[in-house]
């Protein structure tokens, strides 16, 4: 080591030991802090229970009060100390040495997962990366940068950037970067096994991926990448920079929709890390039956899949059909048929006398309330004639007791003495036949007016009984043409993650019913492993929500999977090859294998030498289900694997066997990829998928 070197490396540990020295003071603070809210908080409940002892209500209103005192100051320090026992393990990974260009000031800042500002201090310790002067971190190299502050543009020259490694508190690096692909940084990150990875992803993002992470809430970003290009580390430290910046606006508005329950469960450990909780994570499928209220089973995406990659083609031609924007038309076609026939008007009579004629029903129909949705336009009608039919019976109750009463006033005392218990028995007679008649009224008015449920409705539609997750974004659509319904929560943003798989209709559904206007969209056009449509609708949105303001973005480099993976994945693409970044390792296994017990063996092996080489996450993936039930019947008596043969598997590493469809968006140290297909095709998304899975090892069954 050179004496510059070593000069800078004893600066920079006299720094760390500074740094988690106020990191020390802090932490005690904040304890010191959080104990004498509790202790003010025990005192002054004595207090009212002393005080109140005899006022129960003044005491539970106390209680409500205490409550959320209590959790406002309890989660914000236990935030705080969260971040603190973070940022004492490693304080910072970057520093950043730059002159401001208008007041030709020279500064330095030190980058981290979380931000620090010693108390009684305005000079931040440690800048939160995902402040907007931490932009310049990520930016491409040395020389005229800009970042956004909040008084505007601030011009910079950047003259030194350091990548630093600290771990459990000890300097262990020192890195001169450009932040490029070739950064030893991002090897090392990169070469580490896949449960590592998620924990150390904000000092590797790359400046392509930073600038869609940083881009403007107020846009619609797409994200179209490679498999392991980023594309779900970017949608999630969007959220974390988007809520550490728009808080206010976007705390409890946020959701997250992914593929499946697997993924979700998957990514759920990664936002906690980047300080960021209470953020709804969902799958498409979970959430629109949720709000549909739906209580029967339906054909779920596995099961889909299977049926679709076992070439069930009346399923694929009904599946294809629904994911087409013709099937939107003749949705709307089907709303128009129910406005003009659904609905057959009858005049309403109340005993013998019309109160409500059929002009009026028309005109309440086709005219004052014609601008609502239907179902909701016809109910709008059922509430005002119920109220006509009110109006009646109320009319005829006073006109009948004032008869009565005046027929008793003109009644000496003792005439009225003797009919007076007749009277009333026969007044209440009277009011019985009233509401009895009112009762039968409304029945008469809900015979025509009441809407039938709109998942029977849409079953008469489609002429069959069980549904499958392709009809979801139908019923909803329908719900909220036919009856205006909107999200039970409210949301200000929301990212859609494996995007590449969701029809216009699933589009314009989450668009219409959250009533959201910013979304952060990723997907990978190649992992469809059906293709329904030539174009993927997420690549359409500007025609699929007729909205101009949409952002694009192309990514094409991995960084999951060694070079030899990645040139292996390409074979399978016809067009938009995947750039490998330049990290070699082993080349690609293909082992053939005819009778079981040639099977057993390569697979067996194939794992075995993974886990001699230290990988620790490893997965066996097959086609589909039935070939995943078949290959582990063959191993079974060799190894242990442990099954995924639903989505509501939670994953825990260790070794898996896994469908391909359950697999998207995964990854593994190694892999070992299960080929029974008797021809080799052109294009084969599925074995796409399957590969671009492996970060290090990857090992070819070919299955005879």
């Amino acid at each position: 080591m050179s004496q510059e070197k070593q000069a800078e490396f004893l600066a920079e540990n006299i720094k760390l030991k500074n740094t988690l020295n106020v990191i020390n003071n802090e932490t005690l603070s904040f304890i010191a802090r959080r104990q004498y809210i509790s202790d003010y908080i025990r005192k002054y409940r004595e207090k009212i229970l002393e005080e109140y002892k005899d006022d129960e209500d003044k005491v539970a209103e106390y209680f409500d009060h205490e409550l959320y005192v209590k959790e406002e100051a309890y989660s914000t320090i236990d935030r705080k100390l969260k971040e603190l026992t973070i940022l004492k393990e490693s304080p910072y990974f970057g520093r950043i040495n730059f002159e401001d260009e208008l007041s030709g000031e020279l500064d330095n800042i030190y980058i981290g997962r979380f931000g620090l500002t010693e108390e009684g201090s305005y000079e931040p310790e440690i800048v939160d990366w995902r402040a907007p002067i931490a932009s310049l971190f990520y930016h491409g190299g040395l020389g005229k940068a800009q970042y956004t502050a909040p008084d505007g543009k601030v011009d910079v020259d950047i003259l030194g950037r350091r990548q630093l490694i600290v771990k459990k508190g000890q300097l262990k690096g020192i890195f001169d970067s450009a932040i490029d692909v070739k950064d030893e940084i991002l090897q090392m990150v990169l070469s580490s096994n896949s449960n590592e990875k998620l924990q150390d992803i904000v000092m590797t993002i790359q400046e392509e991926q930073d600038k869609i992470i940083r881009a403007s809430r107020s846009k619609t970003i797409v994200v179209n990448g490679v498999a392991g290009s980023g594309k779900t580390t970017i949608a999630l430290h969007r959220v974390a920079y988007l809520l550490y910046n728009y808080r206010k606006e976007l705390e409890g508005k946020v959701l997250i929709l992914g593929p499946n329950s697997i993924f979700m469960e998957y990514i759920s450990q990664v936002l906690p890390t980047l300080g960021e909780t209470g953020v709804m994570q969902e799958t498409f499928t979970n959430y629109a039956i949720e709000e549909i209220g739906l209580k029967e089973s339906i054909i779920e995406y596995n099961e889909f899949l299977e049926r679709v990659i076992g070439g069930d083609k009346e399923f694929i031609e009904d599946a294809k059909k629904k994911y087409s924007s013709e099937f939107i038309k003749e949705l709307d076609d089907f709303i128009a048929y129910l406005e003009k026939n659904h609905f057959t008007f009858e005049q309403v009579k109340y005993f013998d006398e019309v109160i409500v004629d059929i002009d009026e029903i028309n005109e309440l129909y086709t005219n004052y309330y014609a601008y609502m949705p239907l179902f909701r336009r016809t109910q709008k009608m059922k509430r005002i004639i119920e109220s006509k039919i009110k109006d009646k019976r109320n009319e005829l109750v006073y006109k009948f007791d004032k008869e009565l009463a005046d027929t008793k006033a003109s009644l000496s005392e003792e005439q009225l003495a003797l009919v007076e218990s007749d009277m009333d028995f026969r007044r209440n007679i009277r009011i019985r036949e009233i509401v009895r008649e009112s009762m039968d009224a409304k029945k008469r008015v809900a015979s025509f007016l009441d809407n039938e449920s709109i998942v029977e409705l849409y079953k008469k539609f489609i002429k069959k009984e069980r549904l499958s997750v392709f009809d979801l974004a139908p019923i909803l659509y329908l719900m909220i043409k036919l009856d205006g319904k909107k999200a039970k929560n409210q949301f200000r943003h929301i990212i859609i993650d494996e995007a590449q798989d969701y029809s216009s209709l699933q589009f314009i559904v989450i668009r219409e019913l959250t009533d959201c206007k910013h979304f952060t969209i990723v997907g990978d056009s190649n992992q469809r492993i059906v293709k329904f449509t030539e174009k993927a609708p997420m690549l359409d949105l500007c025609n699929v929500w007729n909205e101009k303001d949409i952002e694009h973005y192309e990514l094409s480099k991995s960084y999951r999977s060694t070079y030899e993976i990645m040139q292996y994945a390409n074979q399978y693409l016809n067009e938009e090859k995947i750039v490998p970044i330049v990290r070699n390792g082993k080349p690609v296994v293909t082992i053939k294998a005819e009778s079981d017990e040639e099977i057993r063996d390569a697979v067996v092996d194939s794992i075995n030498e993974f886990r001699e080489e230290g990988f620790e996450s490893i997965a066996v993936i097959t086609k589909d289900v039935d070939e995943l039930e078949r290959i582990n019947k063959i191993v079974n008596d060799r190894i242990h694997l442990f099954k995924f043969d639903n989505e509501y598997v939670i994953y825990r590493g260790g070794i898996v066997i896994i469908p391909s469809y359950y697999a998207k968006g995964l990854e593994f140290d190694a892999v070992v990829m299960i080929d029974s297909d008797k021809e080799e095709k052109k294009e084969d998304l599925i074995k796409y998928v399957i590969s671009t899975r492996a970060l290090h090892a990857l090992t070819n069954v070919k299955i005879k």
